[in-house]
């Protein structure tokens, strides 16, 4: 017998008719433009970019599907009057004209809401400060290697809304989810991980705590049949057990837990624990990752797809894995320097994970947009770790202020240079840079200063190296 997937045909008749808005014209939300048009929805984008700044063809396809629009400054002026509201994820649910019309009964939702609501197949969902990207990438690579038909999307990987037609109970939907996607989120993943919780984007969220609760929402609404992954060597995470409703699986590089997924940095293996008994799953050396934050994020991995396949997809899946575009990549070796971009490395935090994966002395290259957050814990990285930094962006004041008070306190110094670019700091770094260091662009902030995403800055990093 067909499968027929019920919630998605009450929701496809739901819509007929109806009055939609589509907030932000971004990457998630353009697929919504066919879908709701072909099911004769009365739809009306809104955008705070001008309309010269948005892409032509979406431009056209609006205009050609006698939708109406709204774009530029003050746009969310003519929110009124709708049944259904899609946000994007840089659309928070606690923008006053959204929080206006929730309050009149509209339904406020989006892509990936949609996505956990009507899939009819397991979900897993990867959140946290650093290495969500990477986790969620390695989970795909498990579950795809066990044999299942699996759907990547949220953060990573294109929009998946619409592919949710195609997808049957036997399937498997993996979803990279950042905090603006979970905010107003009322319905979780059934298979959860938190990487870990540090302070980001701060300039956006009202407080820390509400960061925090965002993130939660992963796994709030499991019931008993759900499964958490957490880290023991976060405190935010781990004060988050205490919430979880269904199995907990706790994760670790400093304790030698008693259950749970362990990197052992005595014997550099990454373990399996149960009831105290700790069985060796690979060595390090069988991974072409670097660095104990990525040993914890096979860690995630493993425990996530521990209920879907056996322990030898799983290291084939991992052995082969080659890590993810932006995080540590190797761009190429020139006069015996080798160049990496993590561009990926928007926070604090992250370029911290960055730095401690190399013994090598670090020509760092840093800065860019602020997103509010406190730079003395990289100040103190960058005085241990690093040999000579280059500055470029609005940040780069605050990253030299907090080295140089760490340098202060440990009575040394170190070569700091500014930037007006990303290519002056490239060409400066290989005139600076001797044979055996590594050159490594782990900004410690966003990019929007210069760039449209870290994408495009790791990018045109390849592209400047390259040219050397």
């Amino acid at each position: 017998m067909e499968f027929v997937n019920a919630r998605l045909e009450e929701f496809n008749k739901y819509i007929i008719g109806k009055k939609v808005a589509i907030i932000g014209i971004g990457v998630s939300n353009v697929p919504l433009l066919d879908y709701f048009y072909s099911r004769n929805s009365y739809v009306t984008v809104f955008d705070n970019r001008e309309e010269g700044k948005i892409d032509e063809e979406i431009i056209q396809k609006i205009k050609r599907y006698n939708m109406k629009y709204f774009f530029g400054e003050g746009n969310l002026e003519h929110l009124e009057g709708f049944d259904i509201i899609f946000r994007s994820p840089s659309a928070l649910p606690t923008i006053p004209e959204i929080e206006r019309e929730m309050e009149k009964g509209t339904i406020v939702t989006s892509e990936i809401e949609l996505v956990l609501k009507l899939a009819p197949c397991k979900v897993i969902g990867v959140t946290g400060t650093e290495g969500k990207t990477t986790t969620t990438t390695i989970i795909y690579e498990i579950v795809k290697k066990a044999g299942y038909k699996c759907f990547l999307g949220g953060n990573i990987g294109k929009p998946i809304f619409t592919k949710i037609n195609e997808m049957r109970p036997e399937d498997i939907v993996v979803l990279e989810l950042s905090s603006f996607q979970l905010m107003d989120m009322d319905v979780s993943p059934n298979i959860s991980v938190v990487t870990n919780i540090y302070p980001d984007h701060l300039n956006v969220h009202k407080t820390y705590e509400e960061y925090q609760e965002a993130k939660k929402n992963i796994f709030k609404y499991q019931d008993e049949t759900g499964i958490t992954i957490l880290n023991r060597d976060n405190d935010i995470t781990y004060g988050f057990a205490k919430d979880v409703v269904g199995k907990k699986i706790f994760f670790s590089s400093k304790y030698k837990l008693d259950d749970g997924y362990i990197y052992d940095k005595e014997d550099e293996e990454i373990k399996y624990c149960e009831n105290g008994v700790r069985r060796h799953i690979l060595n390090k050396k069988d991974t072409k990752l670097r660095g104990v934050h990525n040993y914890e994020n096979i860690c995630c991995a493993l425990a996530a797809t521990s209920t879907l396949t056996d322990i030898d997809t799983q290291i084939s899946a991992i052995k082969e894995f080659n890590g993810v575009e932006h995080r540590l990549e190797f761009v190429r070796e020139l006069d015996g320097v080798k160049y990496y971009n993590d561009s990926i490395g928007t926070s604090p935090a992250s370029t911290i994970a960055g730095l401690n994966s190399f013994d090598e002395n670090i020509v760092l290259l840093a800065g860019g947009s602020d997103k509010g957050l406190d730079y003395k814990e990289i100040g103190e990285t960058i005085a241990k770790k690093v040999g000579i930094l280059i500055l470029t962006g609005p940040t780069s004041q605050k990253i030299e202020d907090a080295t140089k008070e760490a340098l202060l306190k440990d009575g040394k110094a170190m070569p700091i240079y500014h930037c007006n670019n990303l290519e002056e700091a490239v060409k400066l770094s290989k005139e600076k840079a001797k044979a055996g260091d590594v050159v490594l662009l782990s900004p410690a902030s966003a990019s929007f200063d210069a760039f449209k995403n870290y994408m495009e800055r790791g990018e045109k990093f390849k592209q400047f190296v390259n040219e050397l």
